[in-house]
């Protein structure tokens, strides 16, 4: 492979445990790839050359690991990380997996889960903490229904946000270097989950005691899932200073959630991703959130890893050409063009700017007449894309 698209600590390529170490098992098949532990895919990541290793607090330390068990994995990983140089910059709480949340965490109707799932999470925060994460993830993959008369969505939506005020208080109170992203997505496993799409949180987010401290984590699958662009979700969720976090993975659109390995699937998305981030310059991680193919042994994670992170790359690459192409930026220019005819309407409102705007007489004909050139232009990224400019 060309040096040109080697990973370097500056990229922030990030994957979870619970990523390369799937173990390829899914619904309708038994495991193919042996569990190996935390420590072992830290030295998995440090030889493909990822920058981190992100978690889930069960991923780490199993929900019923003994205190000796725990201090065991927990020296092991820290001794993985150390050796690697891999940090550990997102953590999150396994809040779906055990039968306890099967109807919810922080939306559960059971008092008694729901005060368990802040329990688990504030403990989970601690570990995060000490590992030296700085953005803590939330999914809610089981806060959601299939039947619509078990639970008032105006009451779910109330706990939701009581606990994460309560979680700001907690990280406030022991003085924690940590901000909260919140995750997206339409449904599975739940039928319909709470806050299906990325800007559900951003207008929920303001509704917070703490909204400074709570941002998003749009993830490509999630927004395919629902038929959006996710170019467009992360655009807005930038713009409003919330884009705290991403995972990136790819998608068939409309499909179960199947979290491809990134630009498998959707090349021209994935590209116009990649440019938004680098032109805006956006300086989290860049989080894969996806698993090799059941097709594959470890050997072939190990080339699922390199693969995200090297398309990343190659479309980075891309964008710079884009910049520099000057058919492309030629176009460009015309189609966003201004000849100032409309500098006097411009700006904040005045009553006499509005008076003139509608005294104004527009050429409708000849506005509706003019030929964009969207059809050249697409073109021209398509070559660009393929490799024959």
């Amino acid at each position: 492979m060309s040096d040109q698209y080697q990973p370097q600590p500056e990229h922030k390529f990030t994957f979870g445990l619970w990523t390369v170490g799937n173990p390829g098992g899914d619904a309708f098949g038994e495991d193919v790839r042996p569990q190996l532990s935390p420590a072992d895919l830290v030295y998995l990541l440090g030889e493909v050359g990822a920058y981190g290793v992100n978690f889930h607090d069960n991923d780490l330390i199993p929900i019923n690991a003994t205190p000796a068990e725990r201090a065991s994995i927990l020296k092991a990983f820290k001794q993985a990380l150390a050796a690697t140089g891999l940090k550990a910059p997102m953590a999150t709480t396994n809040l779906f997996a055990d039968p306890v949340f099967k109807d919810g965490a922080f939306t559960s109707n059971d008092a008694r889960v729901r005060a368990y799932a802040l329990h688990k999470t504030m403990h989970a925060i601690d570990l995060g903490a000490e590992l030296g994460a700085e953005v803590y993830v939330f999914w809610g993959g089981r806060e959601g229904i299939e039947v619509d008369a078990a639970k008032d969505p105006v009451a779910g939506i109330r706990y939701f946000r009581d606990a994460l005020n309560f979680l700001c208080e907690y990280v406030k109170d022991q003085g924690y270097n940590l901000k909260f992203a919140l995750e997206a997505k339409p449904n599975e496993p739940r039928g319909d989950l709470f806050f299906p799409t990325t800007g559900a949180y951003l207008g929920f987010i303001n509704t917070l005691q703490y909204p400074e401290m709570v941002g998003v984590n749009p993830e490509v699958a999630h927004e395919h899932m629902a038929g959006l662009n996710f170019m467009h979700a992360v655009a807005q969720a930038w713009e409003a200073g919330k884009l705290f976090h991403i995972d990136l993975n790819d998608q068939n659109y409309a499909r179960f959630d199947q979290d491809w390995r990134f630009g498998a699937q959707n090349l021209k998305q994935a590209f116009f991703l990649v440019k938004f981030l680098e032109d805006v310059g956006y300086a989290g991680s860049r989080h894969f959130d996806a698993h090799a193919f059941r097709t594959e042994d470890y050997e072939g994670v190990k080339d699922f890893a390199r693969g995200c992170m090297r398309t990343y790359l190659i479309l980075k690459e891309k964008a710079a050409r884009f910049a520099a192409d000057a058919e492309i930026q030629g176009l460009l220019a015309e189609i966003h063009a201004d000849d100032g005819s409309m500098d006097a309407f411009k700006g904040a409102y005045t009553a006499a700017k509005a008076a003139a705007l509608k005294a104004h007489t527009f050429d409708r004909i000849g506005l509706g007449a003019r030929g964009l050139q969207y059809e050249k232009l697409d073109q021209l990224v398509n070559e660009l894309l393929l490799g024959v400019r």
